[in-house]
């Protein structure tokens, strides 16, 4: 039987965009089979050939026909209408070029809803990616990093899962700052249920995204694979809290596999919340400890280094040997004889003396009575 006998009303063998939205009704995100044979003929001859059952004289897998009395992708499209949402495919201007290092398993289209220029914003784009069940150690490192790294003009894109994820979209959205959230189901769904007010907050201020059409349920499956385009879509990928079994691990192995750098922010030893961190850390991801270094994690080398802390001013910094030994001789509240620092400080006097009048003139020794003692900082004075 030729497709064009069996072949529903929408069907049309010319239409690549309705075909490939077709087909993500059609095959689960992972089916490898499926994203071969529409590598290999093109989403509409493929399509045509699951509907009359047959391609180059071999059967259909029957996976994909048992969804075809479900499948519409033009009611598919209207619902995407209803949300004010797009239909993006591999070619299009706004397809983010980062899905295309998954070769074959890049997605068969985008379903998006959000005013954001989806392939400008993947451009300069850091994933920060972490527990459900974060700490609040692992919530705060998360939002300060991606308000930090949205400053610098990065994108933070993550899966508007609890925790780690929504602290990171929550602070981005706070700030004004891009962010986009990629789920694994319909982009007209809200999962989980409890963040149905901020993925609307995405939808508004940046974008949501699926490779899954509208309607369609998360499952376990679809979250793990959600995983390699978040990786994917992305510079490079920052871990912020994990356990060691963590679905977060999955997109920093993904990132790894793409060769996108991973970093991961580290945590107490005896944390479990942050065994999957310290993994990462074990197997060569960089150490994250703030938003700069997670710039840098994603920038060309010597581009966004981060500056070195400044440490508090210390009473020895600049000091030589000889008038550390010396400052440290001098008592802090009662006066002693330089005789008496010099034996403290295993110094010849004359060394004692000099050391004394240059510790004088930067205000670290005064004469007190008949002796010297170390000069108390203007805070402890008061």
């Amino acid at each position: 039987m030729s497709a064009r006998e069996v072949a529903p009303a929408w069907f049309d063998p010319q239409d690549e965009r309705t075909a490939r939205a077709a087909w993500s009704r059609l095959a689960e995100p992972g089916d490898e089979e499926a994203w071969a044979f529409v590598a290999q003929v093109g989403a509409a001859p493929a399509l045509a050939a699951v509907l009359s059952g047959r391609r180059a004289g071999r059967p259909v897998p029957g996976r994909w026909r048992v969804r075809l009395p479900q499948t519409d992708p033009r009611r598919d499209l209207v619902a995407l209408d209803r949300v004010r949402g797009r239909l993006l495919i591999p070619g299009d201007p706004e397809w983010p070029p980062g899905l295309d290092d998954l070769g074959d398993k890049r997605p068969f289209c985008l379903w998006v809803r959000g005013g954001l220029a989806l392939a400008q914003a993947c451009e300069r784009s850091i994933a920060v990616v972490g527990a459900r069940a974060a700490t609040y150690y692992g919530e705060r490192q998360a939002g300060e990093i991606a308000a930090g790294v949205g400053d610098r003009g990065l994108t933070v894109i993550s899966g508007a899962a609890y925790g780690v994820d929504a602290a990171a979209h929550r602070a981005a959205l706070a700030a004004g700052l891009p962010t986009v959230a990629v789920l694994a189901c319909g982009v007209d769904r809200a999962y989980p249920r409890g963040n149905e007010r901020l993925i609307e907050w995405i939808a508004d201020e940046g974008c949501v995204v699926s490779e899954v059409p509208p309607g369609s349920s998360p499952t376990r499956w679809r979250f793990l694979e959600r995983n390699r385009m978040i990786a994917a879509m992305t510079r490079g990928t920052v871990v912020v809290e994990a356990a060691w079994r963590s679905g977060a691990l999955g997109t920093a192995y993904r990132a790894m596999d793409l060769g996108r750098p991973v970093g991961a922010v580290p945590g107490p030893v005896t944390a479990a919340t942050s065994a999957g961190c310290h993994r990462l850390l074990r197997q060569g991801a960089t150490c994250i400890t703030d938003a700069g270094e997670a710039v840098e994690l994603v920038s060309a080398i010597g581009d966004h280094v981060p500056e070195d802390p400044v440490p508090a001013p210390s009473d020895h910094d600049g000091l030589s040997v000889v008038d550390v030994r010396v400052l440290d001789a001098l008592p802090l509240i009662r006066s002693a004889a330089l005789s008496s620092v010099a034996v403290t400080a295993g110094l010849e006097q004359p060394d004692v003396d000099a050391a004394v009048g240059r510790l004088e003139v930067l205000g670290l020794a005064e004469r007190s009575g008949r002796g010297w003692r170390r000069r108390r900082p203007v805070a402890d004075r008061r």
